[in-house]
């Protein structure tokens, strides 16, 4: 005890002194009042401590919750471009409105890329960022073909919730199913926005029924439309009871009054069965709904948003994007129903511990996780944009890319606004920002180096399906080269190679339309002029049984002749067995030196590279030397290395080479009525049906069918199925042709290297 208090006593003085106190009348009273007075005074300053502490926690807390990353899809023609054009002009972002297909010619402002234009398809993400009401709302747009399945998947990736757009004639449309599909995949909270009502035949209840019978969507209109086509004039809001009306050359002005008293009825009956939907799925809603209490419009608010976030309710907006009427009121949608960072879970895989999941925080306390998204070509170089999960990112600090392991300072960090780079020192989680002068691929993960998290799987899929390319002119090479490098550092499903026999380039991707797309951008891109060889699908060779090869390589001109003698037998390796070559040297004693023995070996792996059926190369094989014989003055690594290249070709037919192709997992959703003809055509492309399951009004099939006999299927498959149809395919191992196919396969090699 008197330790304590002698202790304490020598603590007051600090204190007393730091306070600028008299110790003197505290330390005349009790010991214990001293005490009293140190513990009063050490309480007050660990308060003051939290406080701090509570007060940085609230800030970055009230920058997250006024931050949103939101994405717009839709069908083709559902006024997407329109709505995304809107939507920047009423932020400020841009200060002119121009049409998708306007007399200006200028053309909509995300419709950057002029192939995405005329194809219609979105092909790459783009971001944008604009401010609504004190709230920043990052826009991504989303690609959605099944051949950029690594850029949907990413773009997905960084999306907190997003807006579906519904066209009020078409009502819900076969695009429209896949991409609700996709983001019920990746779990994204969405609001509906049902458009173009001032079109003939708009008929919003007709679309909202259509959502809740194809989408399986349980949703309810939160606005009601004042009049329709021609006589479309404004919105009601069923939550707040108040009606907007857009005037101004824009649409810029929002004139909000009362409901009109012909339309009194429709609301109360709207305003009812909206509450009656979100009371189904919201607990505390339901309650007051049951009990007959009058339900505020902050209560109703709050319940659409908790159901929202939950992805139990989508909240049906409507408009016309094109007349600039119910943009602003969904823009207040966005900000008031769907999640801020810290209200979604994101997912890390650990690469320590073999790509276990780890549920992010997502708050600047954490260690730093950020996902490069998006490479640009900008006029400064590289530019990479990021999608902080995780931490605090600070310009002139250390980050990690965990896919290279490569530590990289980051020279400089931007924010997107306009066409302007906006210079920032630091940006925390739930931002989207960018990055120059980093040199990494589409898809990597940065951390701080405290941890190895990646955002997406290392795993990239396999390309299936290769291209030859070349440059029609010889000067354009340079550029050329270029592109591909660009091309593959944006998107790792693309790969470049050589093929060693005919000296050109090879491009392997994950379809026909996406090497198509590449081909086309290296000519609008970097205006080369590229020469397309035919599609070309990755087979590969293997042998079937054990066969014996003894050759001996002599040659004599003059001077240094070249003896190499090699014996053997090459057979296959067990199935699932890691490696695709083996080689293994059983010689006993010094038939052959042991430095010539790597020569050997490389020898056979060359050879391997190309098998004699149809020049691919040959997988699964075990090599074993078992003698040979050396010359003490002819023999050379050279010698060597050509006898075990003969060889090979000499003990290949024996050992009953047979040809593997690539077959691949297709999996096919299709409308039930559909399904007869779309497994007969799968039977007749010599595919083998292995589940056929149902899912609501659909059909999913599963096939292993084999890629040779896939090109152009997702053209029949529309025309079989009224473009209703949709397939995935994804690479699942090489399996044997059969005889018919081999003999094919190889008569068409011996014409073409007849014809060389």
């Amino acid at each position: 005890m008197t330790m304590a208090r002698s202790s304490a006593t020598r603590l007051l003085y600090a204190l007393c002194a730091e306070n600028t106190l008299s110790t003197t009348p505290i330390l005349s009273s009790s010991p214990s009042f001293a005490l009293l007075v140190f513990e009063n005074a050490q309480r007050r300053r660990f308060s003051s401590a939290g406080n701090v502490a509570r007060e940085k926690e609230a800030w970055w807390k009230e920058a997250m919750e006024k931050l949103r990353n939101i994405g717009i899809s839709a069908h083709i023609d559902s006024g997407k471009t329109t709505l995304t054009e809107r939507i920047l002009y009423y932020t400020g972002r841009i200060h002119e409105i121009h049409e998708v297909r306007g007399r200006d010619g200028v053309g909509a402002k995300m419709d950057s890329m002029d192939l995405e234009r005329e194809k219609g398809i979105t092909i790459q993400s783009a971001a944008t960022y604009c401010t609504w009401n004190g709230f920043q709302v990052n826009i991504i747009d989303t690609p959605g073909h099944v051949d950029f399945t690594i850029e949907v998947e990413r773009a997905l990736r960084v999306l907190d919730g997003a807006i579906l757009v519904l066209c009020s004639v078409g009502g819900v449309q076969s695009q429209s199913i896949t991409v609700d599909r996709q983001m019920r995949r990746y779990e994204v909270p969405r609001l509906a926005f049902i458009n173009k009502l001032d079109r003939m035949g708009a008929d919003p209840w007709k679309v909202l029924s259509q959502a809740r019978a194809k989408l399986r969507h349980h949703s309810a209109a939160v606005q009601v439309p004042i009049g329709l086509e021609e006589d479309f004039q404004g919105l009601v809001d069923l939550v707040h009871l108040k009606s907007y009306f857009f005037h101004g050359s824009s649409g810029e002005k929002v004139v909000t009054g009362d409901v009109p008293a012909d339309l009194e009825a429709l609301v109360a009956e709207k305003r009812r069965e909206l509450i009656e939907v979100v009371s189904e799925v919201d607990d505390q809603l339901a309650e007051a709904f049951l009990s007959d209490e009058p339900i505020s419009p902050t209560d109703l608010e709050m319940a659409i948003r908790r159901a929202t976030i939950s992805r139990k309710f989508v909240p049906v907006f409507m408009g016309s994007a094109f007349k600039n009427k119910g943009v602003q009121p969904l823009l207040n949608g966005v900000i008031d129903y769907l999640p801020c960072p810290i209200e979604v879970s994101n997912h890390a895989l650990d690469q320590n511990k073999n790509e276990e999941k780890v549920l992010l925080s997502g708050t600047p306390d954490g260690p730093l996780v950020a996902l490069a998204f998006k490479l640009e070509e900008g006029r400064f170089g590289q530019l990479t944009y990021l999608r902080i999960y995780e931490g605090v990112i600070r310009k002139g600090n250390f980050i990690i890319n965990v896919n290279t392991g490569k530590k990289i300072k980051v020279p400089r960090l931007v924010r997107m606004h306009s066409d302007e780079l906006e210079d920032i020192q630091e940006a925390h989680a739930g931002q989207i920002v960018a990055v120059f002068g980093v040199d990494c691929a589409s898809g990597d993960t940065f951390t701080d180096g405290s941890v190895r998290y990646t955002m997406t799987s290392m795993n990239v899929p396999e390309p299936v399906m290769s291209l030859a390319v070349s440059p029609v002119s010889k000067d354009s090479g340079g550029q050329f080269s270029k592109a591909l490098n660009r091309f593959q550092r944006e998107d790792p499903t693309f790969r470049v190679g050589l093929d060693a026999e005919s000296g050109q380039t090879i491009i392997s991707g994950m379809g026909e339309l996406h090497l198509d797309i590449y081909v086309e951008r290296i000519r609008r891109e970097y205006k080369v002029d590229a020469v397309v060889g035919k599609p070309r699908v990755n087979f590969r060779e293997t042998v079937t049984q054990r066969a014996e090869f003894d050759y001996l390589h002599k040659k004599q001109s003059g001077g240094q002749g070249q003896y190499g003698r090699v014996c053997g037998y090459v057979e296959p390796l067990p199935i699932g067995s890691s490696t695709k070559f083996e080689f293994e040297n059983l010689i006993i004693g010094q038939a052959i030196p042991s430095n010539f023995i790597p020569a050997i070996e490389k020898g056979f792996k060359e050879a391997s590279n190309s098998g004699s059926l149809i020049g691919h190369p040959v997988e699964n094989i075990r090599v074993v030397l078992t003698d040979g014989a050396s010359h003490a003055v002819d023999s050379s690594e050279l010698a060597f290395k050509l006898a075990a290249i003969y060889a090979f070709r000499q003990c290949y037919a024996a050992a009953k080479p047979v040809i593997l192709e690539p077959t691949m997992v297709v999996e096919l959703k299709v409308p039930t009525e559909f399904q007869g003809t779309v497994t007969g055509d799968i039977n007749k492309r010599k595919g083998v049906i292995v589940g056929n399951d149902q899912d609501g009004d659909d059909s999913v099939i599963t096939a292993h069918v084999p890629l040779n006999n896939m090109f152009g299927y997702s053209t029949s498959l529309r025309s079989m199925t009224q473009g209703k149809g949709e397939f995935t395919m994804e690479y699942k191992e090489h399996l044997p042709v059969p005889q018919d196919v081999q003999m094919q396969l190889v008569n068409t090699y011996k014409a073409s290297k007849g014809t060389e």
